[in-house]
């Protein structure tokens, strides 16, 4: 089992939010955490089917698209995949996300790290004031080669 700590944190989140964390989306969220990197929504459904033959791609998809509303885990969009958001604390009653995600993406190990930069998010911040638009989603997703991978 995984972090008690944080799925309890999770679990309190929801019980705030008025939202019902099931035993399947509490699954494919530990999947999401055990993973170094991303996972594809079809490698998800494989490691689910471990623990539940009978489960289903809407199974997942549907666990997916409540974790992504509650700001609990990041789509990466430019490969199709989802990863567990470092900062799941920071978003309001309603899971809205009150902070900018930073992604970057190790095109060799498929690692992805999430960073939190505030200068980065007053400046982003400043030109979304400036331009009147409101804001609903934002992740930035860098690609690159992580240390580990420059080192071997």
């Amino acid at each position: 089992m995984l972090n008690k700590r944080l799925i309890q944190q999770v679990t309190d989140l929801c019980q705030q939010r008025g939202v019902r964390l099931t035993s399947q989306r509490q699954q494919v969220l530990e999947l999401i955490w055990q993973q170094k990197g991303s996972s594809t929504a079809y490698e998800l459904l494989d490691k689910l089917k471990q623990t539940e033959p009978q489960a289903k791609p809407p199974t997942v998809y549907r666990a997916l698209e409540f974790l992504l509303e509650q700001g609990f885990i990041h789509r990466v969009e430019s490969t199709n995949s989802f990863v567990s958001c470092c900062f799941f604390d920071e978003h309001d009653c309603h899971g809205n996300n009150k902070h900018f995600s930073h992604l970057l993406i190790c095109d060799q190990c498929g690692d992805v790290s999430e960073l939190q930069d505030d200068a980065l998010v007053a400046l982003l911040t400043k030109n979304i004031a400036q331009h009147g638009f409101k804001l609903t989603n934002h992740v930035i997703e860098t690609h690159g080669i992580c240390r580990n991978c420059q080192s071997d």
